[in-house]
Parts: structure tokens; sequence; C-alpha cells
């Protein structure tokens, strides 16, 4: 597999001039069976790196402050998904959860890193513990941000609409109703005009919104759901984790991933640190930005003694 100088014709890069000030990130593209993979290689080139891994509908924007304020000294490293971001976005595709675990497989050993820090939000917590499960021994720290990795019984019923036959179709692919609600319904405090711009960017059409679509229609709600078997299987794995230092950072506001999600954290990782914030939602990378930046740089600075 190798990385690629220029980006493929579908993707919208050319337009990420005005994001510039917010994003000034060169890309870097990986081959990969099917599809390109599109990703963030920031800060010294070294075999350890901060491994970001975004959710549903966003894409490696998300992670832009973390990245600026870490990668003077950690090498910051952030895909984004198949069928989101700049990476490729393919009606065909397999977009299920072992197959975007087995794409992180594929980035991390084409840029041979072998000691990691996951920082995880949304399904980036399945993902990426799935390639923790794979790969335990390259797995040095996890943050976990308003994410799971385990099965859970509860839908929002505004997730849920999103999966009812033809009107979930309709309000995802044509009117863009999922990646444009959430640049409102994910925050506490208002996105600036250019922030959301750069979070619905990628999704400019129906085309491209299928990845978006697909990561809803994945969510494996019954036994017989083509990626139960591997969540069930990163959720049996999350106990083996307890020895890793482990940051939990939590908006309380978020109506998707409740306090009930944080507080099976605390059950499976109890001697995680924990940090909750009272008025950040499930964005909390953009209501509580700089307190996020401090706490990643706490987590990641060796303590004396």
């Amino acid at each position: 597999m190798t990385a690629l100088a220029t980006p493929p014709k579908e993707d919208p890069e050319a337009s990420l001039a005005p994001l510039r000030s917010e994003y000034p990130f060169d890309s870097h593209f990986l081959d990969l069976p099917g599809a390109r993979l599109h990703y963030v290689d920031e800060g010294p080139r070294r075999n350890e790196a901060v491994l970001f891994l975004h959710g549903n509908p966003t894409w490696s924007f998300a992670w832009r402050h973390a990245i600026r304020a870490l990668s003077p000294v950690h090498r910051c490293v952030a895909p984004d998904h198949v069928g989101c971001g700049l990476s490729s976005k393919r009606e065909d595709y397999p977009h299920h959860l072992a197959q975007h675990v087995a794409n992180i497989e594929a980035l991390v050993a084409h840029l041979g890193l072998e000691r990691l820090t996951l920082v995880l939000h949304d399904w980036g917590g399945a993902i990426g513990m799935g390639f923790a499960r794979r790969h335990p021994e390259q797995v040095a720290r996890l943050v976990f941000l308003n994410t799971a990795a385990f099965p859970s019984e509860r839908m929002p019923f505004r997730i849920a609409l999103c999966r009812v036959p033809v009107f979930g179709r309709l309000a995802v692919r044509r009117l863009n109703a999922f990646a444009r609600a959430a640049t409102y319904m994910a925050v506490e405090r208002p996105l600036t005009s250019l922030a959301k711009r750069g979070y619905l960017l990628p999704y400019r059409d129906f085309a491209s919104r299928v990845g978006v679509s697909a990561f809803v229609e994945d969510i494996p709600m019954t036994p017989d759901h083509p990626s139960r078997h591997e969540l069930e299987a990163i959720a049996a794995a999350l106990p083996s984790f307890r020895d890793r230092p482990a940051l939990v950072l939590w908006g309380l506001r978020d109506w998707c991933f409740t306090p009930a999600f944080l507080d099976e954290w605390r059950r499976i990782l109890p001697d995680a640190q924990v940090r909750t914030f009272m008025d950040a939602g499930h964005y909390l990378f953009e209501d509580e930005r700089e307190a996020v930046v401090l706490e990643l740089e706490r987590f990641l600075t060796p303590t004396e003694g």
C-alpha cells in the first residue's frame, strides 16, 4: 500500500482553501482495497503517535485544535474513515465496523507505528478498541470522549428516525439532515460559521453522504446485525485494558452518549481518570476545546518519579 501525493477526483480537497486558518494540515492518502483513505500526519516522525479516530458525521477536522496544540511535541495521526471527510465515498463499499477496524490496521502498518495513544470519539470508540483488541501490544494509552465500544439497548429517537426506510434515506442523503443537525444539536455553544462550514464541507451532495448514512445503518441493535459479532468481541476484550493509563472526558449534556455510557466506562475501567463537563455536549472538543487540549497535554506528559 502506498501514500499518494494527489487527492482523488471525487474528494473535495480543492475546496479546503477557506478552512486553512482552521485546518492547515497537509493531506495524505493511502490506497486500500476499493477505497482511498485520507489522513493527517503532523509532528515528529517517530514510531509512537497519538491516533485520533472520529465518529459520525464528523471527520479529522474535529481534531484540529488538539493536533495543532500537540503536534510540536507528539506525532498526531488522524484519518477520515472511508465514506467520511476526504476519503473515498462509494455506494458499493462494505461500510461495516470490522472493515473500518481493518482500515485502521492498514494505516498503522503503513506508517510503521508501534506505540499508540488512542483518542476516540463516537464511532471512533468501537473502531479504535477494535484495533486495540487485535493489537493490544501496540496500545499504550486510551482516551475516550463521549463514545462507546459495547452494545447498548438504547437508540435515541432522533437517530432511530434516520433508520426508517425511505424517510431515513431522504433525510440523511437528500436533505443532509444528520450532518446539518449535528452542527447545532451536538454542541451547547454555537459553532462559528467557519467551523460549521468545515463540518459540512465533505457532505455536499447525495453521493458524498453515503458514509454518513452507512454509519447510521451500521449501529448493531439486533443480534443478527452484520456488525453485532464484532462489537460483542470488542466489548469482551475491554477489561483486558484495565492496566493501561486511561482518560475519560465527557460532556454531560450529550443526548446521544448520555451519562449512562459514562457509568459503563467507569465499571469497565475503574482506574481511569475521569473529567466531566457540565455544560458540554456531544462535540466536547468544540464546547470545551481549551480544556480538552489541556487534559490531553497533561495526560501525555510523563510524571516525575
